[in-house]
């Protein structure tokens, strides 16, 4: 790896803490919506709903992992895997009107398997980042998906 400009470590999410009763809510929706896919003889999407809600349950238990961020000359290392500049083809710094979470680095790239990477900006100084980005990518307008609202909304 070449060395770094910008170093800094980040949680995948910033972790909410879930009581017992937003797993028995998540449990009575998953059989409320299994028992209705069942009355009309869906039985794979029923087992979809309880195979979701299942791991949906046990991914909100584990602790989010910590990962290392670099950016070099060429591109983004998160850990051991790597960007290229040249397979991304925009990003933008979205930033919490409130002030209350940290800046969120977002790249669209060109990645089947990653199409968005969506970064916290943790202990960064995110203006000099920017700066450094908009020579090497080109600058869009990224909003929120649907999947990044629902996500908060759920707590995650």
């Amino acid at each position: 790896m070449h060395s770094a400009i910008f170093e800094w470590k980040g949680k995948e999410y910033e972790p909410i803490e879930k009581t017992a009763d937003w797993y028995w809510a998540l449990g009575i929706i998953a059989f409320a919506a299994s028992v209705a896919a069942l009355l009309f003889a869906n039985y794979l999407i029923a087992l979809l709903i309880l195979s979701a809600a299942f791991a949906l349950g046990v991914h909100t238990a584990k602790e989010p992992q910590m990962h290392t961020f670099y950016i070099t000359e060429e591109g983004l290392w998160i850990d051991d895997e790597f960007h290229p500049f040249s397979r991304m083809t925009s990003f933008s710094i979205l930033e919490d009107i409130e002030g209350e979470m940290p800046p969120i680095l977002s790249i669209n790239t060109e990645s089947l398997f990653s199409p968005r990477l969506v970064i916290p900006l943790n202990d960064i100084d995110a203006d000099a980042l920017y700066v450094f980005l908009y020579d090497h990518v080109d600058e869009g307008e990224h909003k929120h998906s649907w999947s990044d609202l629902l996500a908060a909304w759920l707590g995650f």
